[in-house]
């Protein structure tokens, strides 16, 4: 879906070879190892991945403030991105990281890639929002995972919808849902651990055993689920339940032209798991100074105004006013699935490999 950078966010577990191939990419394109710092003071480089997205004016804002260049250096999906800062991090190709999530948050601090920093106006982030309590990553925006189904589709076979994720394996939805494979996707991977928080330890590998047979499609990441698979909105397939996001509906809106007077997909609530996203000051960053400031800007009023019709998320920011078509059109889930980030790093992997025997083989 054209403009909908938000809906981009397929961030994989890749390999490291694979994220040396990308850097290598990255390096060539600046001119080299030396190029993220050839243009000297007067400029900030920010890390990040494919869906990051600013407005003209919130950048310019940013700019004539701090009289500094904004160079964006976009490495791919999410834990791409981060795999290539892992690697540089001696020398790192840029100021700021953004684009770390609570998914994959202790892979970033184990592997000291960023520096501690109390940026101006902390006190007006949402202290639930918290990522690191050692200062090293501060949130900037806030978004939910969850499986969105296809209005018109349910409404013409008058099929009532799913409340939760155990309705999804029930018979009645055998063959109706897709989701993304979270070796390959966050998205997939919050869903996955959605279903953990859910069933737990025990539980939750024969739950996925029960998707298994009803027959749930997997698919590598989110935009081939969402617009080739999925019968909604511009999707292109017979499948009416996908793992998206609950501000699918309003982008859907926002985006269509002309627009329709209700939101041709809806989000189920009770499937919701909750991603934090933040920034960090990148450690060994050739412009230190500047990386601080652009922090400053990123949890600053102007740019978290910006966040919601950029990225399709909602900002950190307390008391931060966002487009009435998210309250119109999307989902506030009152209580979304969470788990630690510190019990995220010590089981992803594990969990990744189960889920992959239980699904794939």
């Amino acid at each position: 879906m054209t403009g909908m950078t938000r809906f981009s966010r397929s961030s994989s577990l890749r390999t490291l070879l694979s994220s040396s191939v990308l850097v290598l990419v990255l390096l060539s394109a600046c001119g080299g190892t030396e190029g993220s710092t050839s243009s000297g003071s007067k400029t900030v480089t920010l890390v990040t991945n494919d869906s990051f997205a600013i407005s003209k004016s919130a950048q310019r804002s940013f700019e004539r403030s701090s009289g500094l260049k904004l160079r964006i250096l976009r490495g791919g999906d999410a834990g791409a991105t981060l795999n290539q800062s892992i690697l540089t991090k001696s020398r790192p190709l840029g100021d700021v990281f953004f684009g770390v999530d609570n998914t994959l948050l202790t892979r970033a601090l184990r592997s000291g890639i960023f520096t501690p920093y109390k940026p101006v106006g902390i006190e007006q982030i949402d202290p639930s929002l918290t990522l690191n309590s050692q200062g090293r990553v501060t949130p900037v925006d806030v978004g939910d995972v969850c499986v969105n189904y296809d209005r018109i589709w349910f409404t013409s076979r008058g099929l009532p919808l799913p409340k939760s994720l155990r309705d999804l394996a029930r018979p009645e939805y055998a063959r109706l849902l897709v989701v993304e494979n979270p070796a390959t996707s966050s998205t997939g991977l919050a869903f996955m651990l959605a279903t953990i928080a859910e069933f737990g330890e025990k539980g939750w590998r024969n739950y996925w055993s029960s998707l298994r047979s009803g027959g749930v499609e997997v698919v590598d990441g989110w935009e081939q689920a969402y617009n080739s698979s999925f019968s909604g909105s511009a999707g292109e397939g017979d499948r009416p339940l996908v793992v998206s996001y609950a501000t699918s509906p309003p982008a859907e809106v926002i985006y269509s032209d002309p627009r329709p007077s209700s939101a041709p997909t809806g989000v189920l609530t009770k499937t919701c798991f909750r991603q934090i996203e933040g920034v960090a000051v990148l450690k060994n960053a050739p412009n230190a100074a500047n990386a601080k400031l652009l922090v400053d800007f990123m949890i600053s009023k102007k740019f978290q105004s910006d966040l919601p019709l950029q990225m399709f998320v909602l900002p950190a920011r307390l008391g931060t006013e966002v487009p009435p078509e998210f309250a119109e059109y999307g989902a506030a889930p009152k209580d979304p699935y969470s788990l630690e980030p510190s019990k995220i790093a010590a089981s992803r992997d594990r969990w990744i490999e189960q889920w992959t025997d239980t699904v794939l083989r």
